[in-house]
């Protein structure tokens, strides 16, 4: 539901960062190679797998969400060892900047890339949902859920999710659905992709759905 794109950024030179925090997958990606030998924190385990296959080797998860990585970088790193370095995207990342500037660090903002909703279902998607034969759909940020529900209300396809269970990665994401009338809205226990995909599996059990 959302198209990522790259945006050009002035970052700070290598040697002035203390280290870098990854709040998603694709700050990690749209990061350049020659900030790539720093540390980074990342939100969780997800987003530190995918810091360690774009080279970064110093990386620590926190396992969690914004506030999660907040206490990490207090746990780990020196108010007054430099400023960190934090990727994202417009509207994003406001909360944990703030949050770690209350607790002495110097925080420096870029902006990265961006998130452009995409307002269509592909038409195997579309399809499904009209055939009633989709069971569960998957959402992993608010902007997504958000985007979909704008969709679907446009497509006139509201009716089709009675029989449908939404699984979002947090409460945030979640939120994204109000006004829907899914069978049921999910939260994994912990906003990470494991909590996400356990949550799917002991649905499908459930229903006795197997795999699919």
């Amino acid at each position: 539901m959302l198209r990522i794109v790259p945006l050009p950024a002035r970052l700070p030179p290598v040697a002035r960062v203390q280290a870098v925090l990854a709040g998603s997958l694709n700050a990690v990606r749209t990061l350049p190679a020659s900030h790539r030998g720093l540390p980074l924190l990342a939100v969780g385990d997800a987003t530190a797998e995918e810091a360690r296959r774009h080279g970064f080797s110093d990386v620590r998860s926190a396992s969690g969400d914004a506030k999660a990585l907040a206490a990490l970088a207090a746990l780990t790193l020196n108010p007054s060892g430099g400023p960190l370095l934090l990727p994202t995207r417009p509207g994003e990342g406001l909360r944990l900047a703030a949050d770690l500037r209350g607790r002495g660090f110097r925080v420096l903002r870029r902006l990265t890339y961006d998130a452009v909703p995409v307002l269509a279902l592909g038409s195997e998607v579309e399809a499904a949902l009209r055939k009633g034969v989709v069971a569960a759909v998957l959402f992993f940020s608010a902007s997504a859920a958000r985007t979909f529900a704008t969709v679907v209300r446009r497509r006139g396809l509201e009716g089709q999710l009675a029989g449908v269970e939404a699984i979002a990665i947090s409460d945030a994401a979640a939120s994204g659905l109000t006004g829907l009338a899914f069978r049921r809205i999910r939260s994994a226990a912990r906003p990470n992709q494991e909590c996400l995909l356990a949550l799917l599996a002991a649905s499908c059990n459930s229903q006795g759905m197997g795999r699919t």
